[in-house]
């Protein structure tokens, strides 16, 4: 590899090529396999040049993580609070934004548990979700559908706890899966998929009101 700087399209800093660069090598290797040797291939820029701008891999990783945690966050703020939408297709759109955000960022799951673990408020804070929101208009959704006996008066908090459990914790546990059962990661990645299609039907069947 060289060390000169390519040639880049102008409206792109270097910053935003390395981070883009880091992205796929993150996305393809996970976070643990990946070199900083590995980003600077991808990227054309030397291993000093990235450590100039982002001090080392750990950073680089924390960068993105948070960047597309917040762009993520305010797109399922849009989902919730959309008054056009039924309960039901909000809960379609929020499993399918899961999947497709986690499928491009396997790493993402273990970031936020770590960060969690060590720190709940610093995570909160460095999002930007300082304030406190009221409730989204899912809420008043389900508590209206509750009232009126279409689904059961069950404590909403249960169905936040479902959406997150079946879609995330595949992720978490997709190097155990996917050694254990053999699956590509392509595989695995059709699986999940597949879910998309899955999640709402198992939802809809805990919620509806027998």
């Amino acid at each position: 590899m060289k060390d000169e700087q390519p040639q880049i399209d102008p409206g792109i800093s270097t910053e935003e090529k390395i981070k883009e660069a880091a992205r796929r090598v993150f996305t393809r290797k996970g976070y643990a396999a990946t070199r900083t040797r590995d980003i600077a291939e991808e990227s054309g820029y030397n291993i000093a040049l990235i450590n100039y701008y982002f001090r080392s891999k750990e950073k680089l990783f924390e960068i993105i993580m948070l960047a597309n945690m917040q762009l993520f966050l305010h797109s399922v703020l849009d989902i919730v609070n959309d008054r056009e939408t039924t309960l039901h297709r909000k809960i379609e759109l929020l499993i399918e934004h899961y999947i497709d955000m986690l499928i491009k960022n396997p790493g993402l799951p273990v970031f936020v548990l770590n960060e969690i673990n060590s720190d709940p408020l610093k995570l909160v804070n460095r999002l930007g979700f300082i304030e406190k929101h009221p409730d989204a208009y899912i809420i008043k959704q389900w508590k209206e559908l509750a009232a009126t006996g279409v689904i059961a008066p069950i404590n909403p908090v249960h169905f936040v706890v479902n959406i997150l459990s079946m879609t995330i914790f595949p992720f978490v546990a997709s190097p155990l899966l996917r050694n254990r059962t053999g699956m590509t990661q392509e595989e695995f990645n059709q699986l999940m998929q597949e879910r998309k299609k899955l999640i709402p039907m198992w939802i809809s069947e805990m919620i509806l009101k027998k």
